[in-house]
């Protein structure tokens, strides 16, 4: 398959991670909150009666809706290959950071 050419509107971004970055962290569960200017993200790997924020993501609203329709267009393309992803039962429990 013959990689395609970039248009002479399109520029071409390099960007740089660091080893660590690009390892990547696992997280089962996400939290979203938001003010008037900034959605906040936080990545947890949540176990049986503990939880470690493993990344916290903050994105403008406009950034926010773009993640959003994003993630929808890539699940809507994976459902069509793999099948419906169903969802999994929610615990009862909070999710918090203790303070003690």
């Amino acid at each position: 398959m013959a990689q395609e050419q970039p248009s002479q509107n399109q520029k071409q971004l390099q960007v740089k991670a660091t080893d660590e970055v690009l390892k990547g962290v696992y997280a089962n569960m996400v939290q979203v909150g938001h003010t008037s200017e900034e959605f906040v993200l936080d990545f947890m790997n949540l176990m049986p009666n503990m939880g470690t924020l493993n990344a916290r993501v903050i994105v403008s609203p406009s950034h926010a809706k773009r993640l959003a329709n994003a993630l929808m267009d890539n699940i809507k393309k994976y459902e069509e290959q793999h099948g419906t992803i169903s969802l999994a039962v929610v615990p009862d429990q909070k999710i918090g950071f203790r303070t003690e």
